[in-house]
């Protein structure tokens, strides 16, 4: 690579990066000021943390939103893994529309996906609520698992699992003492992007979430449309926070799971 080129190409990289990062720097730093506009600078506090964590509604869509994370963590990851295991093991009628058909939810726009949902729970007189959020966050991060559960599998070694027949295991055992240990990590990465993912979706909720059912980011969408806060700026950093810690903890999880 000529000089040049490289100086050129490291130029554009700093830009992009004060792009992306600088704006999120600039939330967390506001989120301490102890402005109520949230607009100058008047002095470092904690205050908007501690109301923060004493605001009833913000902690009722915490509580919804952990919920809805957590259950859909969980019925994704048994989903993906399961489908992940059929694709790459067995051969079907209409396997291949099957693969195709899982990356449709990565490439929709989420907005079709909850407006589809909305139209369904309307035509089956559906109460809205928090459980009816489900199902969309399942649908839209399902296949996140298979990807990461494949890319694994594709890795694997199926003469241990012979081994492990030739033993005496049957197909019980030999799936959980040999199989699960191995593809294990790849199943944790998944899962914590379908967490991240669940907790910061906007739409699916906006449209499927019934009243007194809001979670995170839909709140935060209602309280940004009466003005930029200090408590929105702490707010959004925490989810930003547990965003981070996500992404960070799944791609280790996914780098174990390379290394294995």
């Amino acid at each position: 690579m000529r000089p040049k080129t490289k100086k050129i190409l490291g130029v554009y990289t700093f830009i992009m990066f004060l792009f992306f990062y600088v704006p999120i720097i600039v939330l967390m730093v506001y989120s301490f000021n102890d402005s109520k506009t949230g607009t100058t600078w008047t002095g470092f506090t904690f205050d908007w943390y501690t109301q923060l964590f004493s605001n009833g509604q913000i902690l009722s869509a915490t509580q919804n939103s952990l919920f809805i994370a957590v259950v859909t963590t969980v019925i994704s990851a048994i989903i993906g893994t399961l489908a992940a295991l059929a694709l790459h093991r067995y051969e079907f009628p209409g396997k291949k529309f099957f693969d195709f058909l899982f990356y449709i939810p990565v490439v929709i726009p989420h907005v079709v996906v909850a407006v589809a949902l909305l139209s369904l729970y309307g035509w089956l007189d559906v109460t809205l609520g928090t459980t009816t959020v489900i199902p969309g966050h399942v649908a839209l991060t399902t296949s996140y698992v298979i990807f990461v559960v494949m890319a694994r599998l594709v890795r694997f070694d199926s003469s241990i699992e012979e081994a492990a027949k030739d033993l005496g295991a049957n197909g019980w055992h030999t799936f959980w003492r040999v199989t699960f240990p191995l593809i294990f990590p790849a199943i944790l990465a998944g899962s914590l992007l379908v967490f991240t993912i669940s907790l910061d979706e906007f739409n699916i909720s906006y449209f499927t979430a019934g009243p007194g059912s809001d979670t995170l980011p839909v709140l935060v969408y209602s309280m940004v449309r009466q003005g930029i806060s200090p408590e929105i700026n702490a707010l959004s950093t925490i989810m930003i926070l547990l965003i981070v810690i996500g992404v960070v903890a799944a791609g280790k999880g996914m780098g174990s799971s390379k290394q294995k």
